[in-house]
């Protein structure tokens, strides 16, 4: 068997590559654009595949437009703790809460959308931000088999890095590919979550290993 072949019980995770977060988007990734070619790559060598898709409705509470008088990238506490604001992105229903036309959402099993509550932000793909209200995506891949969860996307140091750490919590084994994601890197963000992923046991690495 081709060794890059995955076997069944492993899942490629796609995170948030959506139009909103790539070139010319509402909150653009810098360099975003580049995982499309790598993901659409690694997406064929999986017999299981997920997406997930920001899906937030107008005027949530993450939005800096929502706070008068606060600045996108600002943080505020809010119930569950610090949550930094954005700007608006991903509405539900707009092209920019599409996916990339780079990607066949087709070959996806399953799509999570997250952030549709519009008082709660939401980065990881298994929680929202107040870790306890869950998407469903951890009873889901443990009732279909899977252990091992392969992640890619956007961005690196966001929605990638909570997913990923979330599904070590969760109890499954997580392979992140760094070349198929992009980071925000706000203050060193990026560093930080590079950190954060290896201390929870996740295996960092490059689609083409």
């Amino acid at each position: 068997m081709d060794p890059l072949e995955p076997p069944e019980h492993e899942l490629l995770l796609v995170i948030d590559v959506q139009n909103d977060f790539c070139s010319g988007g509402a909150l653009a990734v810098p360099d975003g654009d580049a995982v499309v070619p790598v993901i659409a790559a690694t997406m064929i060598r999986f017999a299981h595949v997920a997406f997930t898709q920001d899906w937030h409705p107008p005027g949530h509470r993450s939005f800096a437009s929502a706070h008068p008088g606060r600045s996108p990238y600002e943080t505020v506490p809010f119930p569950y703790g610090e949550q930094t604001l954005w700007p608006d992105h991903c509405v539900q229903g707009t092209d920019g809460a599409d996916f990339h036309p780079g990607l066949d959402p087709t070959r996806a099993e399953l799509v999570i959308r997250k952030g549709f509550r519009p008082a709660i932000d939401s980065y990881s793909a298994f929680f929202e931000n107040d870790r306890s209200t869950p998407t469903g995506l951890g009873g889901y891949l443990r009732e279909r088999g899977i252990r091992r969860v392969v992640l890619c996307g956007l961005a690196t140091d966001f929605c990638v890095a909570y997913s990923a750490i979330d599904a070590r919590r969760q109890g499954f084994e997580a392979v992140v590919l760094l070349d198929a994601c992009r980071a925000i890197d706000l203050g060193g963000s990026r560093a930080a979550a590079l950190a954060a992923m290896r201390e929870a046991g996740v295996v960092l690495r490059d689609a083409a290993r």
